[in-house]
């Protein structure tokens, strides 16, 4: 079986300095809010190009928490609208609802996926106060309109850069995370840059919003038995961060990896009932995944499998049919419809064979849609 993504893998090439970094933690005492977090902060700082950096327990409270400082620091309050892609995961959603503000939920654009920066102007009201965008599957957004649209209505931006650690926008020429007001990073295991457990990362240039941020997350305390918000406890311990220090070293070189991988895909997979993802600008995606959209995916779905190729779905519901959200249920969004009843991610990653990567390309040529 061709696994989509073999974890085991990619994390056995840094056994050594990982077991030798775990070791350290735990030999020196020291579990939360040490040397070690506090060294991969000032070292993923300066690889995102910001001022700041706090590591938190996961994406979700990144994106959460970015919200309520904000509202701390009296620049959003409850029922004040955000903007953001009806194509994402659901944490971009609920990191808003959690806040108690508006969600309204912009189409995407049918070639890249990402929010369709046409139809952003549109959604504006005088309720909106900030524009949450999602570089989905390791695309980067083109940063440079949706920053002047947020100069025009002075709103802040929102960087969810949870699938796209390293992506570079071609627009501003600044890696993700380094571009909006504030951005909110997942380390989840099967993310480009991914611990051994749960982990995320705020970051941000933006000095009053840090100091808020590094309170809320320690229960609303920068100073010990003395709170100034009702915060929460959400922190990257020393082992995780000790194991991304490791990782992040690698980062580049596993980025580029994927895009190899990417790029047999693009120039092979020659089959016109498949929709392969269009490509902008090279270092504008990682590849956190690699999307490909066909009518009848779930026959393309049951027929790689049957040749031990696994493939999964980002993602089969759209935000809006959700039960969740289902004060949604009732609005249209046809663009996302169709990208959620076609996508389908094929394996994708640093680790994958050139024998994997074109058996996997051979059976997709050979598949034929049914009619």
């Amino acid at each position: 079986m061709i696994q989509f993504l073999n974890l085991k893998k990619i994390n056995l090439q840094y056994k050594d300095e990982i077991l030798l970094a775990i070791k350290k933690v735990v030999d020196s005492g020291w579990y939360i809010q040490g040397n070690e977090c506090l060294e991969f902060e000032k070292e993923f700082s300066s690889y995102c190009g910001v001022n700041d950096c706090i590591g938190v327990a996961n994406g979700l409270d990144a994106l959460t928490i970015i919200l309520r400082a904000y509202k701390e620091l009296g620049l959003l309050q409850e029922g004040d609208e955000v903007l953001v892609p009806a194509n994402t995961y659901i944490a971009s959603v609920l990191a808003i609802s959690e806040n108690n503000l508006i969600p309204v939920l912009v189409e995407p654009d049918i070639t890249t996926y990402n929010i369709d920066i046409k139809k952003i102007e549109n959604k504006i009201t005088v309720k909106t106060k900030a524009i949450m965008v999602v570089h989905l599957y390791g695309c980067a957004v083109l940063m440079k309109s949706i920053l002047i649209l947020a100069k025009k209505y002075n709103l802040k931006v929102i960087e969810d850069c949870a699938q796209a650690h390293g992506a570079i926008d071609e627009t501003t020429n600044k890696r993700v995370g380094g571009i909006g007001d504030a951005a909110g990073f997942s380390f989840y295991p099967g993310k480009i840059l991914g611990a051994l457990g749960d982990g995320g990362a705020i970051t941000t240039n933006d000095k009053d919003l840090s100091e808020v941020v590094r309170a809320i997350t320690n229960y609303g305390s920068n100073k010990k038995y003395e709170n100034l918000y009702k915060g929460l406890n959400s922190r990257l311990d020393e082992l995780q961060a000790s194991i991304l220090r490791v990782k992040l070293k690698y980062l580049d070189n596993e980025i580029s990896k994927r895009r190899e991988v990417a790029s047999y895909y693009l120039k092979n997979i020659k089959n016109s009932d498949i929709i392969l993802p269009e490509l902008i600008d090279d270092m504008s995606h990682v590849w956190h995944l690699f999307v490909i959209r066909v009518k009848n995916r779930n026959d393309l779905q049951k027929y790689l499998l049957k040749h031990n190729i696994q493939t999964l779905i980002h993602y089969p519901i759209p935000l809006h049919k959700q039960y969740a959200f289902r004060e949604m249920k009732d609005c249209k969004f046809e663009v996302s419809e169709r990208i959620h009843n076609e996508v389908l991610s094929l394996p994708l990653s640093p680790v994958m064979t050139t024998q994997e990567v074109s058996f996997i390309v051979d059976k997709l040529n050979s598949y034929r849609e049914l009619k």
